[in-house]
């Protein structure tokens, strides 16, 4: 049951794939929408190799079976081959529910460089960012052997898990999406707006989307699918996790909610206008808000992630305008900005009920809950060492790949 459960969910998180072609799609001119969707499936096809190879072995290996990997990387399974030990790989429901995480991460940073991205750059992006950068963040915090991870069964194993306690990112606010969104700030930084967005004064011209149609069904398609990312993360269905797999469930709808209601109420007090794409794009930063703290916060306060989410959508999208940075599906204020406010929201309304049921109490002691419920302040704190990791992180080795990219010249397109 917990095998077909994940492969489901897997099944699921692909999907999502489809939900963010047409959400892209839509969101584009119609000059662009070829191009825009051969990047969506070679991510899926690129991403799948370079993660078979090298991705998944970074986030998981471990070199025999009774080892136990470094907290910076993983070492072992490259290949999904056995490594010096006799047992050959066999966690084939783990590999592929991953690497369905892997897809959304590498799609959304290219959201954020259309129109303008030459389609090398693509294919090598998906290689670096699939194959290393968000392996390397995802053993920081899944694997158990990471250095944030608080899903510990044996102290012993890693007695030097920062500050006595791990940190909180249950579906991947900050693993998955502030990788991708933040890979995409870089990329949309240095490869340049498009030509025209800004006029010579520096002030931001319109370039809307050809097709509304496309981006609605984008966001539903995208919603549907966030019932895999975050019940999914579960990892299993029987006896008591089915209990916290509805949770998830629950508050994933209520913040999606929130977050489309919130943006709708934001944009018509400030400009007078019912905006489409406005509330799709809050539906989707209400769901990133709630994907790291799904299962371990009330629902009253996964009405507040998602509201929240809306607001800082809305300044993400005017910072990023105001310092001239073209994002045309707004990915880094959707998933990056949405995703730190998810995790830092999560270390102060994580229940401690809650916790000790979708986490355990490790080692015996009681789990680390938000400051509002009484907790200590070390979750806070690892929250907030998150982000700012992962910031460091994506930010210095994807912006260093961009930049060498551009002095090579094969980051952005030609005008003609």
């Amino acid at each position: 049951m917990n095998t077909s459960y994940m492969l489901i969910s897997g099944f699921l998180v692909f999907f999502m794939q489809a939900g963010f072609a047409m959400l892209c799609a839509g969101s584009v001119r119609s000059k662009n929408v070829m191009n825009i969707l051969i990047k969506n499936v070679l991510d899926a096809c690129i991403g799948c190799m370079a993660y078979f190879c090298f991705g998944f072995a970074i986030s998981y290996g471990t070199k025999d079976s009774s080892s136990f990997s470094g907290e910076f990387a993983g070492e072992g399974f490259f290949f999904l081959a056995k490594g010096d030990h006799d047992n050959a790989f066999s966690n084939w429901h783990t590999f592929f529910f991953q690497w369905a995480f892997t897809a959304a991460a590498a799609t959304i940073t290219s959201g954020a460089m259309a129109e303008r991205t030459a389609f090398q750059a693509y294919i090598a992006y998906s290689i670096i960012l699939s194959g290393f950068v968000y392996p390397v963040v995802v053993h920081w915090i899944w694997d158990t052997a990471g250095w944030l991870c608080n899903w510990k069964t044996d102290a012993d194993k890693n007695p030097d898990l920062f500050n006595g306690v791990g940190m909180h990112d249950f579906a991947g606010s900050g693993v998955v999406h502030m990788t991708g969104g933040i890979a995409g700030l870089m990329g949309a930084a240095i490869v340049g707006p498009r030509t025209g967005r800004f006029d010579a004064s520096g002030r931001p011209m319109a370039m809307p989307g050809h097709n509304a149609a496309l981006v609605v069904l984008g966001t539903f398609i995208l919603w549907v699918g966030w019932y895999g990312f975050n019940p999914g993360s579960v990892l299993a269905i029987h006896g008591t996790s089915a209990i916290d797999t509805a949770r998830c469930a629950v508050t994933t709808t209520l913040a999606a909610a929130s977050g489309g209601i919130g943006s709708m109420i934001l944009n018509y007090s400030l400009y007078k206008v019912w905006d489409l794409v406005a509330v799709c794009n809050g539906v989707l930063a209400g769901l990133v808000s709630i994907t790291a703290g799904c299962p371990v916060i009330e629902p009253y306060a996964a009405v507040i992630a998602g509201a929240g989410g809306a607001v800082i959508l809305w300044a993400t999208g005017k910072l990023l305008l105001k310092l001239k940075i073209d994002d045309p599906l707004e990915a880094f204020a959707v998933h990056g900005a949405c995703g730190a406010w998810a995790v830092i929201f999560t270390g102060l309304f994580a229940t401690e009920r809650y916790v000790a049921q979708a986490y355990g109490a490790p080692w015996g002691t009681k789990p680390e809950y938000g400051i509002f419920y009484g907790g200590s302040g070390a979750l806070l704190g690892n929250q907030i060492l998150e982000v700012f990791m992962i910031f460091v992180w994506v930010g210095v080795t994807m912006g260093g790949f961009f930049f060498s990219m551009k002095v090579a010249g094969l980051l952005r397109s030609s005008p003609e």
